[in-house]
């Protein structure tokens, strides 16, 4: 490990949106092992969630099983995103969209946007997400917009060149890891999945150091008690 990069202080989590459970082959896990092995080599603890092997409930609250679900696997999954610096969301192109899987865990992170850190601030705040996209047609961009555009509004920070993906040829075709498909060599997915996953822990880190973003302008629990932020009212002129 290069130890002018030494990132041990820090957790990552990956969820991996696929439809397959375990052990099926995931594509989009192959992409994931290429992130995820650039975060261990420099000290990152990372542990990787496939969650359509988990029984996460349908819904928009933190454990549904205060909402009539007999069963939740949710609420660990949550626990250890809140363990962690970083979030990765990754999932397959399913009709020029994210899976339904994607689809769920956002909704299930949804939950949690209404809770506040010590701070008062929203408790997503000084983490950093980012997302892995893979499919054999067109839509990473897409896919990729929803879910960046869904972390940063729950509270995470997001960083430069967020996200990567990979694609074969319009159609039907190979997948990532299928054997002719290039994939795991095509440079353009590489050098994004390299620049995605060590934004991520830079940009971790600055929080990290910095202690989060400053409290001042965004604590939910001062402007219900009444802080305006300098904040006034225009006056009718």
């Amino acid at each position: 490990m290069d130890e002018t990069y030494d990132f041990s202080d820090l957790k990552a989590t990956f969820i991996n949106c696929t439809l397959k459970r375990s052990p099926a082959l995931s594509h989009t896990e192959g992409l994931v092992d290429v992130s995820a092995a650039i975060m261990m080599k420099h000290g990152v603890t990372v542990e990787v969630v496939r969650a359509v092997d988990l029984d996460i409930a349908t819904g928009v609250y933190t454990d549904m099983r205060e909402h009539g679900w007999a069963t939740d696997a949710w609420p660990d999954v949550h626990q250890q995103v809140m363990e962690s610096d970083i979030l990765v969301i990754a999932g397959p192109i399913w009709l020029g969209d994210n899976s339904s899987v994607t689809k769920k865990v956002i909704e299930r992170l949804y939950g949690g946007s209404g809770d506040l850190n010590e701070r008062g601030q929203y408790a997503y705040y000084g983490r950093v997400g980012g997302c892995l996209i893979t499919g054999n047609e067109d839509g990473v961009k897409h896919c990729a917009m929803n879910i960046l555009y869904s972390l940063q509004h729950l509270g995470y920070t997001i960083p430069p060149q967020a996200d990567a993906g990979w694609i074969g040829e319009a159609g039907p075709g190979p997948s990532y890891l299928d054997a002719g498909s290039g994939g795991p060599e095509n440079d353009f997915t590489n050098r994004n999945t390299t620049f995605m996953t060590w934004n991520l822990m830079h940009l971790a880190r600055m929080l990290r150091q910095a202690g989060g973003i400053p409290a001042y302008g965004n604590q939910r629990s001062a402007w219900d008690a009444g802080a305006r932020f300098d904040h006034e009212n225009p006056e009718y002129r």
